[in-house]
């Protein structure tokens, strides 16, 4: 009877463009851990630079010793593994400047990383970068406009179970 008295749940959350280029699918991805979806759903930005910012608002609960990744959590439990370029892990963090440490609060105006696309163009890396939710058991839904954005641009929604 006084349900409505209770503070609802807000389960959608809005994704940001991470950097400035090309959403598209991670099918597009060259690298069958991405496009088969196996670490989770998502999508990924060809960039037309290499400063990277965050998708949400959230906590960065992992940054990896060769800056080709991290890891950000919600408040309300989405985690989001930001992966920059396919087979980068190689680079042992050339190329890439991050901002960013475990435990630091992140918004959509946050500078993660900055990645020197031409370092990696040169080593014949792919420059894709992955937005991947891990733990899509706790996900319902995942809606992603595929189209030039800017970073900052609200590109997808989730929602959450």
């Amino acid at each position: 009877m006084f349900n409505f008295f209770k503070k609802q749940k807000n389960n959608t959350i809005e994704i940001h463009s991470i950097a400035t280029g090309e959403v598209i699918d991670l099918a597009q991805v060259p690298d069958a851990v991405f496009s088969q979806k196996i670490m989770g759903d998502g999508f990924a930005i060809k960039p037309e630079n290499g400063d990277v910012f965050s998708p949400v608002t959230g906590e960065i609960i992992n940054v990896f010793p060769t800056k080709h990744a991290l890891g950000i959590k919600t408040d309300n439990g989405l985690e989001i593994l930001i992966h920059l370029g396919v087979d980068t892990v190689e680079l042992e963090g050339k190329g890439f400047e991050s901002f960013v440490n475990v435990g630091d609060k992140v918004t959509p105006d946050t500078k993660l990383i900055h990645v020197d696309l031409d370092q990696l163009n040169e080593a014949g890396k792919n420059d894709s970068l992955m937005v991947i939710f891990t733990n899509k058991d706790a996900i319902n839904s995942l809606d992603v406009t595929f189209a030039k954005a800017s970073a900052g641009d609200v590109v997808a929604t989730v929602t959450m179970k």
